[in-house]
């Protein structure tokens, strides 16, 4: 684990891999809500943990905070996202597994996944909970328009195209889960922490 100053009100922690992202980021989330831990922001990366406008004395703190393997990784809330299986791409991932399309469709339904961290587009949550065996690459060359809803898998992850946009991700279903709406309060239908249960539709 790394400590890197960003600005003048910013901390950047570096993590081994994404399960020790997960680590810190409930332990932070934790000690935020006790009144431990004063920041505006904690914001999870694929590896990094990005925290603003802390209090001075907080990088001296972390290391003593530094979390367990695991140990504190409270349940977020659960949120269904019902699924039509027909995407584009959803043979071929079938193949790339080696599986019948049914089978990969059984294997996407019945795998508990969880939001990592979010990016690429306001409301884009990547996804966890994949095994490493399922991996896909991502498509040699991009789509021009990929559809709002889109239901698409890359590397290790599971995602849900909010918005109409290229993507070069493998589309396996799509869903009319509003995924960002600027007017709920809390935009993103996903955000870091949240358990996502695909629903064959």
């Amino acid at each position: 684990m790394k400590i890197r100053r960003v600005g003048a009100a910013g901390l950047l922690i570096e993590c081994a891999d994404a399960d020790r992202v997960e680590d810190w980021r409930a332990e932070l989330w934790r000690r935020r809500e006790t009144g431990e831990l004063r920041a505006v922001e904690i914001v999870p990366g694929a590896r990094t943990v990005l925290l603003d406008g802390v209090a001075p004395g907080t990088a001296e703190l972390l290391p003593e905070w530094e979390p367990g393997h695991g140990e504190i990784r409270a349940e977020g809330p659960l949120v269904q996202i019902p699924t039509i299986f027909d995407g584009d791409d959803l043979e071929s991932v079938a193949g790339l597994w080696d599986v019948t399309a049914d089978e990969a469709v059984r294997r996407l339904v019945e795998t508990p996944l969880s939001v990592a961290f979010s990016g690429f587009a306001p409301g884009f949550a990547y996804l966890r909970g994949l095994p490493d065996a399922w991996a896909v690459p991502r498509l040699a060359a991009p789509r021009p328009r990929v559809p709002a809803g889109a239901v698409a898998l890359a590397g290790g992850y599971a995602g849900i195209y909010p918005t109409a946009s290229p993507g070069g991700w493998r589309l396996v279903g799509r869903t009319d889960q509003n995924l960002f709406d600027v007017r709920r309060e809390q935009p993103a239908l996903l955000t870091p922490g949240t358990r996502v249960h695909l629903v064959a539709a």
